[in-house]
């Protein structure tokens, strides 16, 4: 007689043949998921996957927060990535996508799970798991299709695109920590740590850039979006440096500052922060009128509007300066010391 645990566990007569079935069309396929980790640049925010085995606890990269790790210190060896098998049958669809700079193939993959896998529910915002396959490697955004009487578990997600293989970091080789943008993005992630001893500071609200913000954060911060298309030369050519041959570029382009969960105050007193960090730093030059836009967020379950606010700047900068904004915003990290193991004072 089976127990209770094992009735409560048990398949319904249609998820049994079901799972029969999926058994015998996969032939017991097994996939294996490795565990990555987020790492963020600090100087842009730019997002990479790293995996596990090649972070320490003295690395830092997973920090996922702009700004908020300790800085160049490189990659440790941590152990072996953490893997799991999941039996189940996977399949995709294969679509050729041809566009104005590539051309490349778009895998729709569906993974059917006997059970739930709980590695994959049960991740935190730093922690991604990517699957491999006949050499396609891919990953989830979605569990859809669920019925209870089937008892099945369909994960569904694109293989990674082959421009986005340069964000999975499987070894440290080769590896920059170098500026990736040419925007003025680290000018504004860099507001994150202005303190003047007098004016406005920033010393709460977190900025983001635009596409990169960590899953289901909780306001108030927000998120620096630089308009591609605005960005333009104001200088006729760019100066080169004849001793050192260093590329100076007068540029300006719009920047558009989203603010979630800031109040009245809270959100002028941004704006104030702004202007005083351009005259302090001068990484930039404000070059329009900003003011403060209430835009509506709705979600009709709960009948109420979010607090959400709008920024726009028209910026002017040179280039080559805002990796030097980086280098000195960098140097300004306080770094940790560790023996055996363990922080020493």
């Amino acid at each position: 007689m089976a127990t209770v645990e094992e009735s409560l566990g048990a398949k319904t007569p249609l998820g049994s043949d079901l799972a029969a079935g999926v058994q015998s069309l996969s032939l017991d396929q097994t996939v294996t998921f490795t565990k990555y980790v987020r790492l963020v640049l600090p100087i842009d925010g730019y997002v990479f996957w790293v995996k596990a085995d090649i972070v320490g606890p003295s690395a830092l990269y997973n920090a996922a927060k702009p700004n908020a790790a300790a800085y160049n210190q490189s990659p440790q060896p941590g152990g072996v990535a953490a893997t799991f098998v999941c039996q189940g049958s996977l399949h995709y669809a294969a679509d050729i996508r041809q566009e104005e700079a590539e051309t490349y193939a778009l895998n729709r993959v569906t993974f059917t799970a006997l059970q739930q896998v709980k590695e994959l529910d049960e991740l935190g915002p730093d922690e991604m798991w990517i699957g491999e396959f006949a050499g396609r490697r891919f990953s989830f955004s979605s569990l859809g299709s669920f019925y209870k009487q089937a008892d099945l578990f369909h994960y569904v997600g694109y293989a990674v695109y082959p421009d986005m293989e340069p964000q999975i970091v499987d070894s440290v080789a080769g590896f920059s920590q170098r500026q990736i943008v040419s925007n003025s993005l680290p000018a504004w992630l860099a507001l994150n740590g202005y303190v003047p001893f007098y004016g406005f500071g920033n010393p709460s609200l977190r900025l983001y850039p635009s596409f990169l913000v960590p899953n289901n954060l909780t306001p108030p911060y927000a998120a620096v979006h630089v308009a591609p298309e605005t960005t333009r030369g104001l200088a006729s050519a760019p100066r080169l440096d004849p001793k050192t041959s260093s590329h100076n570029q007068l540029c300006a382009e719009t920047v558009r500052i989203t603010l979630w969960g800031t109040r009245n105050d809270d959100a002028l007193d941004f704006v104030d922060c702004v202007n005083q960090y351009s005259l302090d730093v001068a990484a930039f030059g404000i070059m329009n009128v900003p003011v403060v836009r209430d835009e509506k967020r709705t979600q009709a379950e709960i009948g109420a509007v979010a607090m959400k606010k709008v920024v726009e700047f028209e910026v002017s900068y040179v280039q080559s300066r805002i990796n030097d904004i980086a280098q000195q915003f960098i140097s300004r990290a306080v770094p940790n010391f560790y023996v055996d193991g363990k922080a020493a004072a």
